[in-house]
């Protein structure tokens, strides 16, 4: 399947760059965009599969951003991201054009399954394959929907945020993925207690891995983790 294009307004700048990176991780081509006005241009600029728009914006918010889409394009998904949670603000948003309203903070998976579905109902698209929740890795099979670990040797069932970890090391499988990206994308924040937890989680998943020697989560100090795979 193509890259799905996304345009993502925010004006947070970390945040706007944390949801940028992940989505690029999950496959995405995002267009991040700092302002209202800089939005809608890049939108009257380019093709997009879905929005993302920020609702509170300088120059124009997100409500005038989707408003005004909606005058040029009356099928594009728009997805408004906001930190009121008001049943009057929602009721706003959809007014003004928007599919979906999501509060902000908001849990990864969530957010990407929330998108992944406003796409297939966009797309009149059904779940495309039996073994999309599943990576191979090795000797191992991850089924990350189902949050289970299988080897010949043990099936293993893991946490939700053993998986998601496995899950991003191992699309980043020979990569060095920055420590501070993996502590955004699964919990939110890479402040110190976060990251003592983490350490522990990735003690945990070598322990898991024990059965394939060719596969290795190394530390790259000062940066952060290297799922090493040994395909040979």
């Amino acid at each position: 399947m193509e890259k799905r294009n996304i345009l993502l307004v925010e004006d947070d700048f970390n945040l706007g760059i944390v949801v940028q990176d992940f989505l690029n991780l999950e496959g995405y081509t995002v267009h991040l965009c700092r302002d209202g006005k800089e939005g809608l241009q890049k939108f009257n600029k380019n093709k997009y599969d879905v929005c993302l728009l920020d609702v509170m914006l300088p120059e124009k918010d997100g409500y005038e951003i989707a408003e005004d889409i909606r005058k040029v394009d009356k099928e594009i998904p728009i997805i408004f991201l906001t930190a009121k949670s008001n049943p009057e603000d929602k009721v706003k948003g959809f007014k003004a054009g928007g599919d979906d309203y999501i509060t902000k903070p908001f849990n990864r998976e969530e957010f990407l399954l929330r998108i992944k579905a406003i796409l297939r109902r966009a797309n009149n698209e059904t779940d495309e394959d039996e073994n999309e929740g599943i990576i191979y890795l090795g000797s191992y099979e991850l089924d990350f929907q189902n949050l289970k670990l299988s080897h010949k040797e043990e099936n293993k069932k893991l946490t939700k945020r053993e998986t998601a970890i496995l899950k991003l090391l191992s699309e980043n499988r020979n990569r060095v993925i920055e420590r501070s990206l993996v502590l955004n994308m699964i919990w939110g924040d890479d402040n110190y207690f976060n990251g003592r937890s983490l350490d522990v989680f990735i003690t945990k998943l070598r322990k898991y891995l024990k059965y394939d020697e060719g596969i290795q989560i190394n530390n790259i100090h000062g940066v952060g983790f290297k799922l090493e795979l040994n395909e040979n």
